[in-house]
């Protein structure tokens, strides 16, 4: 019998790809890939709530500005489930900087910037967890 390893990462549609009107695209890019979306709300955080978020970075020096970009417009956060998922959103979305990142990931395709690069997503297993309790406690 196989183990299926069936997981579920965070993904966030970020201000510059809401901005953009770039939503669509993006889940369908997760779609055509074998994402399956469980949850998908559209909110605006704080900048005190970014700051949580990205708690892991606070030592680092863009961790001031990520948190205010992540607060500056609405975003769109999803809980996404599919084997591998952690590794596979990853891959899906390419190297943190755009100009870096492989043909037809979605930061290649829509990110402006190594800030305005269009989606987060978890790390690791450990993390997404933490990430979708932080967006979808409920």
């Amino acid at each position: 019998m196989t183990m299926s390893n069936l997981e579920q990462t965070l993904s966030i549609i970020k201000p510059d790809a809401v901005e953009r009107n770039l939503e669509n695209e993006i889940k369908e890019m997760f779609k055509t890939n074998g994402f399956k979306i469980l949850k998908e709300k559209k909110i605006q955080i704080e900048k005190s709530e970014a700051e949580k978020f990205y708690k892991v970075h606070e030592t680092k020096p863009f961790y001031n500005d990520l948190c205010d970009y992540l607060s500056s417009g609405p975003i769109v956060v999803m809980v996404l489930e599919k084997e591998n998922s952690v590794l596979g959103n990853r891959e899906l979305m390419g190297a943190t900087n755009p100009k870096d990142a492989e043909e037809g990931t979605i930061r290649k395709k829509y990110g402006i910037s190594i800030d305005k690069n269009s989606v987060h997503g978890s790390d690791s297993v450990e993390n997404a967890k933490i990430e979708i309790d932080f967006f979808f406690k409920d």
